[in-house]
């Protein structure tokens, strides 16, 4: 059945975007905002290699006063929307290339996805990473399939290696862009999200740089029903997004941080297909801060086990902030696009979003160094119903009365209210309480 919108001049092709055998070492990105006939072609092409994710209402529902549904595309074989893009892009190659074979230098979850997706079409896959490289990143991607090459420091030198290890083999060198192909695959998730959950008011992405998942699912739900609000969200810290919209071209934000904790939500902006696509079909876009995408994982965590990264839970963050006021009673989709957060991250974000909530506080005073006095002072916590996690005593660096002891106390409470509960009954006993701010 075909389903005609009032949004179909703003699909419309410019030029052919088919990857023609000639193209060697890269796959440029080509001038064409994409039809909803080009994504339902990659929907039906990709249907028996990528997971038809679920879209699940959430129980963090009822605590932000609207309908919630999580699109869970972190459920990916490789923890990553951009499989969809990226399975679609390699199908579409022609078959003499795909004999040769492809490289990428990165340890992105793009790369990732084509290693994968490339050995499991038997493409010869070479991925290319720097010796900074996390190893458990390196051993992922060899699992996957691809023979990986450690080369140079930084990122860039692993980028010029591998395009010339293209040029002299005749390997395609690929990066991730916004051709018309890698759009149309990654908005499939749009396509499946209005089957999922009828009568959607609004749809939550990740922006950022790497904007092709909003831009590609922004096509498709605005085709099917125009009045569905899609909203993009990105970080306060590099709105890279916002400014390429104002300056009507994709521009570099030179505050852009390339910490892993980021990942491509802190990328540049990649495409004039994706911008266009943007400018035209998002309703709003809007930034949020770190703390709240802290808060939005630890959320995750708790209320749906999902372990996710910055970029799965940054649309959740608009939320969290209360950056998004006008969805309260609403029916909310947020895509949870990605789940690839290294252990040793993962462990200092979650400590850091605990903190941030006030769920975990220190504090400090001085008792008596007398027999007893500790007691009294662990009688008051358990009574309190607060879990010590850490205590300290520090004898000989006090600067009060003699043979008195300052106590140092790491603590876990249930929430806020509790906090401030626990804080006044310390505060009644021992005047001198000193909170240790966040």
């Amino acid at each position: 059945m075909k389903i005609v919108s009032r949004n179909e001049d703003l699909l419309r092709d410019a030029l052919s975007c088919i990857p023609q055998p000639s193209s060697r070492t890269s796959l440029a990105s080509c001038n064409k905002l994409i039809r909803f006939e080009d994504i339902s072609a990659a929907a039906f092409k990709i249907q028996s290699g990528v997971q038809k994710t679920p879209c699940m209402y959430s129980r963090l529902s009822k605590q932000y006063g609207m309908d919630i549904y999580l699109k869970k595309e972190f459920l990916q074989y490789t923890g990553s929307v951009k499989e969809r893009g990226v399975l679609y892009l390699l199908m579409s190659l022609p078959q003499d290339q795909q004999r040769k074979g492809v490289i990428v230098a990165s340890d992105s979850n793009f790369s990732m996805a084509v290693a994968y997706h490339a050995s499991e079409l038997r493409i010869p896959v070479f991925v290319i990473v720097s010796t900074s490289t996390a190893p458990a990143r390196v051993k992922m991607c060899r699992e996957y399939g691809a023979m990986v090459i450690s080369y140079g420091t930084t990122a860039k030198d692993s980028q010029v290696h591998a395009r010339r290890l293209a040029q002299e083999n005749g390997y395609l060198y690929l990066e991730e862009e916004d051709s018309a192909v890698y759009l149309s695959g990654l908005g499939t998730v749009g396509l499946e999200m209005y089957e999922q959950v009828p009568k959607l008011d609004a749809v939550i992405f990740p922006a950022g740089g790497h904007c092709g998942l909003l831009a590609g699912s922004a096509a498709a739900l605005k085709h099917l029903n125009p009045h569905i609000s899609i909203i993009g969200v990105e970080s306060e810290s590099f709105p890279v997004l916002q400014q390429s919209l104002k300056a009507g071209h994709p521009t570099e934000d030179q505050a852009c941080n390339n910490h892993h904790f980021y990942g491509d939500v802190s990328g540049v902006c990649f495409g004039s297909n994706s911008l266009q696509l943007t400018g035209k079909l998002v309703d709003k876009v809007v930034a949020v801060r770190e703390e709240d995408i802290l808060i939005s994982m630890l959320r995750l965590l708790e209320y749906e086990r999902a372990t996710v990264d910055a970029e799965g839970a940054i649309g959740l963050a608009a939320l969290v902030a209360g950056k998004l006021p006008e969805l309260k009673g609403k029916r909310v989709a947020v895509v949870i696009c990605s789940g690839n957060l290294e252990l040793h991250l993962l462990q200092q974000c979650i400590a850091r979003a605990l903190t941030l909530d006030n769920r975990v506080c220190r504090f400090s005073l001085v008792i008596s160094d007398c027999p007893g006095d500790m007691s009294k002072l662990l009688e008051i916590l358990a009574r309190e119903e607060a879990r010590v996690l850490d205590i300290k005593q520090e004898r000989t660096f006090v600067t009060s009365e003699l043979f008195t002891v300052e106590v140092i106390c790491t603590v876990e409470t249930r929430d806020k209210i509790h906090t401030a509960q626990l804080r006044n009954a310390l505060l009644e006993r021992y005047p001198t309480t000193a909170w240790t701010e966040r």
